[in-house]
């Protein structure tokens, strides 16, 4: 898996959305104005995203006192499905698992393939993209994310 992200220069306003978590509660993303934002779309069947997933919560761990979030937006699945998935993995993910049942939100980010992530700086521009899987605890893409944090 890769560990390298993509910069987007000019930064571009995130496109914002309201979508539920496993629970049903409501997030959305302008809420987090303020914080550097991983927006992560996956699903249980796409192998790099079920692999990408345990380097994530490693990362949310070693940024927990950082102004940082993690948002996973599940594509098309029940959430009976996701919950049984997210149960099996170590560590177990602390951070949002969100539901995109239409792929409307996945259509206003673009995303032609899964997984695809984004990382949005205190501003909520879209600063960074990757497609594909990631190892987002890597030192490089660490380091990014504290840049932005440190702005």
């Amino acid at each position: 898996m890769s560990h390298s992200l993509t910069p987007l220069k000019p930064a571009k306003p995130a496109r914002n959305f309201t979508l539920p978590d496993l629970d049903g509660k409501p997030h959305k993303l302008s809420d987090y104005r303020g914080k550097v934002v991983l927006v992560n779309f996956w699903a249980t069947w796409c192998p790099p995203c079920r692999r990408e997933m345990p380097s994530m919560e490693r990362l949310s761990r070693r940024l927990k006192d950082q102004p940082f979030a993690i948002l996973a937006i599940n594509q098309q699945e029940e959430a009976d499905r996701v919950f049984v998935f997210t149960g099996q993995l170590e560590p177990y993910p602390t951070f949002p698992i969100l539901f995109d049942r239409d792929s409307a939100v996945s259509h206003a980010w673009s995303v032609q393939g899964l997984p695809a992530s984004f990382i949005v700086d205190k501003e909520g521009r879209v600063a960074y993209r990757a497609m594909g899987g990631r190892e987002f605890d890597h030192p490089e893409i660490e380091q990014a994310i504290r840049a932005l944090l440190n702005k």
